[in-house]
């Protein structure tokens, strides 16, 4: 029995994660892992706190295992821990323990990274419009990425264009 791909959709806010996640899961037929960190925030009711951020990181991980029993070949991940640790860092400067150990152990076999060239779309959870933030941002996934030891792809452009993108390189991750 094989084990479905998981693929990573990194970057910054407002770059077409979820957009990304949810195209490939439609094209492919195969489940993609939304976001936890916003239905935790919406029902959150006050700013989060250093607590919050490790109760969506589980949160996040345990959704993440749940919809990876149900693939067959891929798995399409909006988001995982590495947007903790750089939340964590940057508004706390630490990051819990159990994310770094987790950190080490979860697998993916692609991470596509979405660029900044999307214009930034105002919304009640995102925090940074600034471009000078979204490029700052931006060079930190992108260093994680490059970092991680699993292959990546920087995608741009429109909707269109990054969904194809990330499709030519699934074909080839899976010849």
């Amino acid at each position: 029995m094989h084990s479905p791909k998981r693929i990573l959709i990194l970057g910054p806010e407002s770059t077409g994660k979820s957009t990304l996640a949810s195209d490939l899961a439609v094209h492919y037929d195969e489940p993609w892992v939304p976001e936890f960190a916003r239905e935790y925030l919406e029902m959150l009711g006050r700013p989060y706190t250093y607590a919050d951020l490790l109760k969506i990181a589980k949160g996040q991980m345990a959704l993440e295992d749940e919809k990876h029993k149900v693939a067959q070949n891929f798995l399409f991940c909006d988001t995982d821990l590495r947007v903790i640790q750089v939340w964590s860092e940057h508004k706390f400067g630490k990051v819990h323990d159990w994310v770094k150990n987790e950190l080490d152990q979860r697998v993916y076999d692609l991470i596509l990274l979405t660029d900044i060239d999307l214009p930034w779309e105002p919304d009640p959870l995102r925090e940074h419009p600034d471009p000078e933030m979204r490029k700052y941002f931006f060079e930190k996934y992108q260093e994680i990425a490059e970092s991680s030891g699993f292959p990546y792809l920087t995608v741009s452009g429109d909707q269109k264009q990054r969904l194809q993108s990330a499709i030519d390189v699934l074909k080839k991750l899976t010849k």
